[in-house]
């Protein structure tokens, strides 16, 4: 990294700290793909509007954490500089200067109040969907998420390495290649195991050791269920499970073991009655359970494709709205390790080529509240790379109607790769997080990946084109367009002048 670059993201980190109330007020720091997950002593320090003013920001969600979208790749810089500077801030020695609030710009009004209206329509939603089920989906989608910049980076060298091996180029790289992009799959269900016994509150490295059971070589000479066991067998799900009763395990194991004993019994007993239990259990279980999702989404789009794939892109919106699309997280890892890819990825993605679409008809029904086109302006980029929490809380979702037309279009982008499937063209992402453009470099499947990637392509074309005529259509009502189709300039040019700016602009 340059130093230019550092510098920016410092100053990036520096004007977001004293916005949500300084490093006093910040108790914990971590990222996931897009997004700086903070969580705060005092939630009425921060100063939203100010934060979503900043260039940097591209939008603020408010869930379990006070979550900042900064976009792939930058949330990654940014973090360790914010990171450092919450630690020189709670220094007493070395206190950062608080970076300037922001100035506002002339044309903010509309847009913020947008924004604000997107942040209640949240915070209430979150309200009503605490359930003990959708928090215990959220759990488990935390134990995945630090997973994926991995995923991704394997899968992409697993799709150069397989073209390499198409074009029978460089032969002497492509063993090497595979065994870069197959390393952190074969040993993965270590890392979830690991995960999930930190997020339930168990020791970490007992998790991933009783998790690795499952991949052990040795598994192959013991039998369960009348069926010899294979290296693998459950995958990510077996090591969630596995790891899950370590941790009940081992809390048991901390109240009636004394004290002195402790550091030897507990981790004993630990490993090996969840080992038991995973080897004559859990393993089969669970690798019944991952061969009947894959057979499932097989089944799913190979008979009833377009219906299936109209029905998930429809739906995929609400559930990122809800933060609950991440639970589908071990899902798509499951199908990664059965086939290679997961074919529901491409068909949600449409969700949010469809929410491109919607925002376009948005930017062009509203000709003159330039507040709310410049955010969209600032904001489509992100989207069409797949990042769409800007747009969903700072345009659709605060306006209502155009949220149901960004649904449509992604409904029908799903349909219309639901269908290329039901028709015998199936393919996938070979690793999870992308979306939109930047999922490109990670399709794979059964035909040639012209073919592959001109569905994709087309699978987009036909969610941007729905979402924007279904959202330029009936997106508005005669009222809305009088109370949003105005200029909140509060310095507007001379009235000497008539208004020349076109309807289209």
């Amino acid at each position: 990294m340059s130093t230019d670059d550092k510098n920016k993201n410092r100053a990036t980190a520096a004007a977001i700290l004293p916005l949500v109330g300084g490093p006093d007020n910040v108790t914990a720091i971590a990222h996931c793909m897009t997004r700086l997950r903070i969580s705060l002593r005092d939630r009425s320090l921060v100063q939203d509007e100010a934060l979503r003013a900043l260039p940097a920001v591209l939008g603020v969600v408010e869930d379990d954490t006070y979550q900042i979208v900064l976009g792939p790749g930058t949330v990654a810089r940014v973090t360790p500089e914010f990171e450092a500077l919450v630690e020189e801030g709670r220094s007493p020695a070395r206190a950062p200067a608080p970076a300037p609030a922001p100035t506002p710009t002339a044309h903010a009004i509309t847009a913020a109040q947008l924004q604000a209206q997107g942040a209640a329509l949240k915070e209430a939603q979150k309200a009503r969907n605490a359930t003990p089920v959708k928090l215990l989906l959220r759990r488990i989608a935390n134990i995945f998420v630090p997973l994926i910049p991995a995923l991704i980076g394997c899968g992409i060298i697993a799709g150069l390495n397989g073209l390499l091996a198409n074009l029978g180029w460089l032969p002497s790289v492509v063993p090497a290649l595979a065994a870069i992009a197959s390393g952190f799959m074969s040993l993965i269900a270590v890392f979830v195991g690991y995960n999930t016994a930190k997020e339930f509150g168990g020791t970490p490295i007992l998790g991933g050791a009783v998790a690795a059971i499952i991949v052990f070589p040795g598994v192959a000479k013991i039998a369960a269920f009348g069926q010899e066991l294979r290296p693998g067998q459950g995958g990510v799900l077996g090591a969630l499970a596995a790891a899950l009763l370590a941790v009940y395990v081992e809390k048991w194991c901390r109240r009636w073991v004394p004290e002195a004993l402790d550091v030897l019994v507990t981790p004993t007993l630990t490993v090996l009655i969840s080992g038991l239990v995973t080897l004559f259990g859990l393993m089969f279980l669970a690798g019944e359970a991952s061969a009947a999702i894959g057979t499932f989404a097989d089944a799913l789009l190979s008979t009833g494709g377009a219906f299936a794939g109209l029905v998930l892109g429809g739906l995929f919106l609400p559930l990122v709205m809800l933060g609950l699309h991440q639970a589908l997280i071990p899902i798509h890892t499951t199908l990664i390790e059965q086939s290679g890819y997961t074919v529901l990825l491409p068909i949600l993605a449409m969700a949010g080529a469809g929410q491109v679409g919607a925002a376009i008809a948005v930017y062009y029904r509203l000709p003159r509240n330039r507040s709310l086109r410049t955010t969209i302006k600032s904001a489509l980029p992100a989207g069409f790379l797949g990042v769409g929490e800007p747009l969903i809380y700072g345009v659709s979702l605060p306006l209502g109607r155009p949220f149901v037309t960004a649904c449509i279009g992604g409904a029908a982008g799903g349909a219309f790769v639901g269908l290329c499937n039901q028709l015998g063209v199936a393919f996938g992402s070979t690793a999870i997080g992308p979306s939109g453009w930047a999922l490109f470099p990670l399709l794979d499947g059964r035909s040639s990946a012209g073919v592959t990637i001109a569905i994709y392509a087309g699978g987009l074309a036909v969610a941007y084109l729905v979402g924007f005529a279904a959202t330029y259509f009936f997106g508005f009502t005669a009222r809305m367009l009088t109370d949003l189709d105005t200029d909140p300039d509060p310095t507007p040019a001379p009235v000497t002048d008539p208004p020349k700016e076109p309807a289209l602009a």
